[in-house]
């Protein structure tokens, strides 16, 4: 399974973002974040908050894969 960083996140971000012809600010305001957080994820930093993230990637239509290492078993 495939990793990925902050910075691909955020690159990833800005270009839907403006594929999509939308600002950032419009971005900020549609998914209900700042605009400094917006910015801020755009450039990868590692701090920003999940939730938020998750928020933006779900207002552009972009959706992630996760897979857990041990398979769950039926009890």
């Amino acid at each position: 399974m495939k990793t990925y960083t902050p910075e691909q996140i955020g690159k990833l971000v800005k270009k839907t973002r403006r594929n999509m012809k939308v600002t950032q600010k419009e971005l900020a305001l549609t998914s209900g974040t700042g605009l400094r957080f917006i910015s801020e994820l755009e450039k990868g930093k590692p701090t920003c908050q999940l939730g938020k993230a998750l928020t933006v990637l779900n207002t552009l239509g972009i959706t992630l894969a996760m897979a857990s290492p041990v398979t769950s078993r039926k009890e």
